[in-house]
Parts: structure tokens; C-alpha cells; sequence
């Protein structure tokens, strides 16, 4: 699993030319799901997402997570990020878990995102998508394992 984390003062989700969902300061997670990953791996990821400290306390130094603030977090299912692009031009894939494999891994980490208390803004498996947002820094980070 491979999660690509931006600190984020806004999000919008918006699918068919509707506003999905959104929200305010916190993080943007895209989740990419690899052949092999498994739901025993979702604990791990959601403990370290909600306290990574990569917000800025009264001195301006990382030592805030987004719990810490009450921050929100959107989370958005993303294949590409096991793209293969070593050769060619046209980025394999071979990588990324089948939709039927990684659809309920994504659809499992949103429940348990969600138990975490934090305000959830969540996209659609599979669903062209567009994404806005106002990155806070910026701040990107990955995680994978």
C-alpha cells in the first residue's frame, strides 16, 4: 500500500460536474492498493496518518498532527501510484491490485478511517474525478509499506 499525503487548507471532490464532497484544513490522501496488500495492513497506515506531525505548532516547528488540530481528511482511491514507468511511454500497471481486489481494501480503510472521530470527505472507487485543493506549504509526504 502507498498513500500520497498533502497538507491541505481545502478539498473539493467533484464527480459528473457535482460537488461530491469537500473539506477544510487537514490532508488529501490518495490511496493506492498494490497486488498482495491486505486489510492487516489498514491499522497500521490509519494510526500513522491521523499522527504524523506535519503541522506547524505556535512556533512555527512539525510537531502537530492532524488530530491535534481537528483537521479533516479526504481520501481518494489512486491506481496510478504503482504505475510503471521505467519503460516506453505508456506507464504499466502490473503493479496496482485489480479493481476487485483493491475496491474493498479502499472501501475497508474508509470505515476505519472513519472510527478515528476525524471529519471523512471520501471519492468513488473507479470514478473519473476532479480534484481541487489548496496545498498548505507546500507539504507532500508519502507512506507505503
Amino acid at each position: 500500500m502507498k498513500i500520497l499525503i498533502q497538507r491541505t487548507d481545502e478539498v473539493k471532490i467533484v464527480i459528473g460536474g457535482k460537488l461530491h464532497s469537500c473539506s477544510g484544513k487537514g490532508l488529501l490522501l490518495f490511496i493506492g492498493i498494490r497486488t498482495g496488500d491486505s486489510a492487516e495492513m489498514i491499522p497500521y497506515f490509519i494510526e500513522k496518518i491521523i499522527n504524523l506531525r506535519i503541522f506547524e505548532d505556535s512556533a512555527g516547528k512539525m510537531n502537530m498532527s492532524v488530530k491535534d488540530i481537528g483537521g479533516e481528511i479526504a481520501a481518494v482511491s489512486q491506481f496510478t501510484l504503482y504505475a510503471d514507468t521505467s519503460r516506453g511511454r505508456r506507464p504499466g500497471f502490473s503493479e496496482s491490485a485489480p479493481p476487485e481486489m483493491s475496491e474493498p481494501l479502499y472501501n475497508e480503510f474508509i470505515v476505519q478511517l472513519k472510527k478515528t472521530g476525524l471529519k471523512i470527505a471520501e471519492g468513488v472507487f473507479g470514478a473519473h474525478m476532479e480534484i481541487s485543493l489548496i496545498n498548505n506549504g507546500p507539504a507532500t509526504f508519502i507512506l507505503e509499506r
